[in-house]
């Protein structure tokens, strides 16, 4: 999210020039922003910031109808849960999220206001705004699919949903003209992206490698193991210990109780919402009923991988929508606590989650969130900076760290404007992370590969262009920290040796720090 950007600025496209397995709009986004405020970390993470908070203030928006306080809990809830995975990076799929929510949100509104009448004119449907929203919430997600064109199953069951609850007489039917309108509209930009970078290139980015060609690769068993985590990343993660007061399960326990979570709550979810919707038709059971149909088009999300991040990206609706389920659909339970004119019912119906979050999966999202929290006010700070230049960018690893920056000024010295950078791991027959983040600190070297982005199953496999891509390049720098990578997929496998051999052959070693190594076109190499 730091790289892609500034190639789009050099005159680069996605899925021609570089790797990208999503959609163009979160790439885009990001280069209109370092163009207009500066190609840096803080301006990346801030973008980061604005995604988070439409989608918090979305979730905030949707469950309105449930209170104040309903509404804050659920709001915080995904707070907690979509934060603490990847932090405030710029992600994709955190972009579609968001613009997705804000869709949803604005269906909550126009719903309610026609809930209240059934004439239009009384119901503020013909108003401005009311003629307005509807137009704003086509256009919310139609944009979400230029960022993830794959949740177009979560929006269009949620469209299915939108258009049952708005059958018959409803107000709101007038208004379906211009919201399909104004999603077709927001998706113009997908078309010239295909006209742009060519039909063939763009289908095979968005569709064919993420879809079919990276999924061996990056899979993880369903459902996730107990003893132990899975992913990689998670492994690692697992490696920062901060304290808990609570006692709470082993981490892969966690994650396979996390993920037994995704499909309970999101059949609860759309199985409460068509009961209560049966029972009787309000503004509140329609708006439960499209947002938990959306969620049961995430749940594929969490079954692709269930790692933290992608269990993270389904829950932070699903958990959010809970309480509202617990309300709307059993009202006589929840009245029973009901005294002296006090209704502590949202607390209630908000206890399964804060068990939830506080007793069985702590570790990921709350734990977390509490160590970024500290980290705000200065408590146990994490990472260290390597700069060039203005540019900077933070390593978990102090010792990694002063190798890295050893490894960038070295290079500095050496290079030229113009010259061809390669990055990738020790042994390239393997290549399941990449330290991209060296193509952010030297914009003014090009790329030597389309693989910025190294991923298993791509990168290393036979006739990738690798290798000829290593060929032409006239430094390489080289990474062990993903050496130790083991996940029970075929990122296990070595692919093609080709690389290996063409930098053996023409590349002499310059410089090696920690774990972290420069390579150099050796002059006799033609």
């Amino acid at each position: 999210m730091l790289a892609f950007p500034q190639r789009i600025l050099a005159g680069d496209l996605p899925h021609v020039d570089f790797l990208h397995l999503y959609g163009p709009g979160s790439l885009y986004v990001l280069a209109v922003a370092f163009k207009l405020f500066g190609d840096t970390l803080a301006v990346e993470r801030t973008v980061g910031l604005v995604q988070h908070l439409l989608l918090v203030g979305s979730i905030l928006v949707l469950l309105r109808p449930w209170g104040r306080l309903t509404a804050t809990i659920g709001a915080l809830t995904t707070l907690v849960i979509t934060i603490s995975p990847l932090g405030l990076s710029a992600m994709a799929w955190n972009g579609a999220l968001g613009l997705a929510a804000a869709g949803l949100a604005l269906c909550s509104v126009m719903l309610q206001h026609a809930s209240q009448s059934q004439a239009v004119s009384e119901s503020g449907a013909s108003s401005p705004m009311g003629r307005v929203r509807p137009i704003i919430a086509g256009a919310c997600f139609g944009a979400a699919l230029l960022y993830r064109p794959d949740m177009a199953v979560a929006i269009g069951l949620a469209l299915i949903a939108l258009w049952w609850v708005t059958r018959g007489d409803s107000p709101l039917r007038p208004a379906r003209r211009p919201f399909l309108l104004a999603g077709a509209a927001s998706l113009v930009p997908m078309i010239a992206f295909f006209g742009v970078v060519g039909p063939e290139h763009a289908f095979r980015g968005m569709f064919l490698e993420p879809v079919f060609e990276l999924r061996g690769g990056r899979s993880l068993p369903v459902p996730p193991s107990w003893g132990e985590p899975d992913g990689y990343l998670q492994k690692a993660g697992g490696l920062r210990i901060s304290q808990w007061p609570l006692p709470m399960p082993g981490l892969g326990a966690q994650i396979n109780l996390w993920f037994w979570l995704v499909p309970l709550t999101a059949f609860a979810l759309i199985a409460g919402a068509v009961h209560a919707h049966r029972r009787e038709s309000t503004g509140r059971t329609q708006t439960l009923l499209v947002a938990a149909a959306f969620n049961l088009g995430l749940v594929g999300q969490a079954l692709q991988r269930p790692d933290t991040a992608h269990l993270s990206w389904v829950t932070c609706i699903s958990f959010a929508l809970v309480p509202a389920l617990l309300l709307e659909a059993a009202p006589g339970l929840m009245r029973r606590f009901i005294w002296k004119k006090r209704n502590p019912a949202p607390i209630l119906a908000a206890l399964p989650i804060a068990v939830v979050l506080l007793v069985i999966i702590p570790f990921y999202p709350l734990r977390t969130y509490a160590d970024l929290v500290g980290q705000s006010f200065g408590h146990n700070v994490f990472g260290s900076p390597m700069r060039r230049g203005d540019r900077v960018f933070y390593y978990g690893s102090s010792a990694d760290a002063r190798g890295a920056q050893q490894v960038i000024d070295e290079l500095s010295a050496r290079s030229r404007p113009g010259d061809r950078l390669l990055v990738g791991p020790y042994d390239m027959s393997k290549t399941p992370y990449s330290d991209a983040f060296f193509y952010y600190l030297f914009p003014d070297l090009t790329p030597a590969t389309r693989y910025i982005e190294m991923d298993p199953g791509l990168a290393d496999a036979e006739g990738s262009g690798l290798s000829e891509d290593a060929a032409s390049a006239d430094f390489i720098i080289q990474s062990d920290v993903w050496t130790g990578w083991t996940e029970a997929n075929d990122s296990r496998f070595a692919g093609s040796t080709a690389t290996n051999e063409v930098i053996a052959e023409q590349f002499c070693l310059v410089a090696e720090h920690a774990r972290f190594r420069l390579l150099e076109r050796c002059e006799n190499s033609s």
